[in-house]
């Protein structure tokens, strides 16, 4: 089974390739991805690697956390499973009593 892990600090311009490219390195990657804001398309600075098995990824854990990755020093840990974080709701700022102006 494969092991999921969360890469932060990225430099901006650091794709999906070249994500893969660094981590395969230590071992098969099955996955790189590098989060992207949605509404404009730029990286959020971190991604996500899932590696082949544990040991590849404890592996790349020991050799990539805190090294400089296009002047960076990245982060480098096993992942944490989602949180469900509940609906997301429309926060209001409207002009009504609830502002305590009428």
């Amino acid at each position: 089974m494969g092991k999921k892990l969360y890469v932060g600090n990225l430099n901006y311009k650091v794709n999906n390739e070249a994500l893969e490219e660094l981590f395969s390195q230590y071992g098969s990657v099955r996955s790189a991805e590098v989060i992207q804001d949605r509404s404009t398309g730029t990286s959020k600075g971190f991604g996500f690697v899932e590696m082949e098995n544990d040991n590849e990824a404890q592996e790349a854990i020991r050799g990539l956390h805190d090294t400089t990755v296009d002047g960076r020093p990245i982060v480098v840990n096993e992942a944490r499973p989602r949180e469900d974080r509940g609906p997301r709701g429309g926060g209001g700022g409207g002009r009504g009593p609830s502002r305590g102006r009428y």
